[in-house]
């Protein structure tokens, strides 16, 4: 024990001796064990540091949550995954953390160490199972809370790592919510659902951060509880509750790069797991055509996209599939004989239109909009 050691730092100290001892994981389901093992460290401390020449303990309860959130969280970054407002972390250079709050970036007091970051990021991709390295300098990985984490190193980055932790908070579950918040008009909630229960596909469309994977779970709980339902993802995001699911995400390759697994592929398999309806989190590359393939076979499906505006959403949609070196005539024969619904979900309004595309000539689409149309504020 050096002399200088605060009475916080033996604490640590002892916790991690004990947990290697006991072979506990606290990132593999044994994190309460690890919290129950903290307080009867704390206590045991309190105990000898009355006859023993040991520092004082002035906080129990606040020194045993520190503790824990360095063996059992992620250490300085823990009082933001425990503040429910905080929807977004990142991380530019160990000094400048920032959070997002109600939309607001702001530069909080934390600073970091080079080395900290670098172990947080080891300690957050544990439990995922994937990796980073100057041979895959990005990664993404969804956390034990449902955090999506992103992570890129240099010599990408001129020099510190970035890192980007976009949290989960899930606002509402139905569209019913959505409307209590003021996002959804009574009307466009009566829309979607009644869109959703008759099969009809559907693409939200927005912006970063603008909602989308909110809206479609809140979409997806209005599915009927009798169909099967086969979800697609890059990571895992989606929490759709139904009797009947199953959820796949993407794999990275391994250090001889092999076994990737893309969104593509997914998308093919899951044609033959007997959907009722797929759900594609997002579309960003050559899976585009996989998707409107798998929706001309007869199964609805919603998939999520990045446009400005609903009838840009259908541009990109026959031209993603470019991406994988696809005449863009297939795509568009694809799209042409779909009838769905595109949600432009932006920062502040969400247009919703039904729309049946009658003709794809050259790169413009022409559609005949349906009368009910409707837009409606959000928040």
């Amino acid at each position: 024990m050096a002399a200088n050691d605060s009475a916080e730092q033996i604490v640590e100290r002892d916790v991690r001796e004990l947990v290697r001892r006991r072979g506990l994981d606290p990132a593999d389901g044994d994190a309460a064990a690890v919290r129950r093992l903290i307080d009867e460290v704390v206590a045991d401390y309190q105990e000898r540091s009355l006859t023993a020449n040991l520092p004082l303990l002035l906080d129990l309860a606040q020194v045993a949550k520190s503790v824990a959130d360095r063996v059992v969280g992620v250490g300085p970054l823990q009082p933001f995954f425990d503040d429910p407002e905080v929807e977004e972390i990142w991380i530019n250079e160990p000094g400048k953390v920032f959070v997002a709050k109600a939309g607001r970036p702001r530069l909080t007091t934390t600073v970091l160490d080079e080395q900290q970051v670098h172990d947080l990021v080891e300690l957050m991709l544990r439990s995922s199972g994937r990796r980073i390295d100057l041979s895959s300098p990005f990664v993404d990985a969804t956390l034990a809370d449902g955090s999506r984490l992103h992570v890129v190193i240099p010599d990408i980055t001129r020099r510190h790592w970035a890192v980007n932790i976009r949290r989960f908070v899930l606002t509402a579950n139905s569209l019913d919510e959505l409307v209590r918040l003021g996002t959804l008009t009574a009307q466009c909630a009566r829309f979607l659902d009644a869109s959703v229960v008759a099969g009809l596909n559907l693409v939200v469309a927005g912006a970063t951060q603008a909602g989308k994977t909110t809206l479609l779970n809140c979409l997806a709980a209005a599915i009927p509880p009798r169909e099967r339902v086969i979800t697609c993802e890059e990571v895992f995001e989606l929490q759709v509750d139904l009797p009947d699911v199953v959820a796949m995400q993407t794999r990275q390759p391994n250090l001889e790069g092999e076994g990737e697994i893309r969104q593509r592929r997914l998308v093919k398999e899951a044609l033959r797991m007997r959907p009722n309806r797929i759900i594609v989190g997002e579309v960003r590359q050559e899976e585009c055509l996989d998707l409107l393939i798998a929706l001309n076979s007869g199964f609805p499906g919603m998939t999520s996209i990045h446009a400005n505006s609903a009838r840009e959403a259908l541009a990109k949609l026959t031209t993603l599939p470019l991406l994988g070196l696809v005449i863009l005539s297939r795509a568009k024969w694809q799209l042409s004989d779909q009838e769905g619904c595109i949600v432009d979900r932006m920062q502040d309004v969400t247009a919703i239109g039904l729309a049946r595309v009658s003709q794809c000539r050259s790169s413009v689409i022409e559609s005949m909009p349906s009368p009910r149309r409707c837009s409606c504020v959000s928040v």
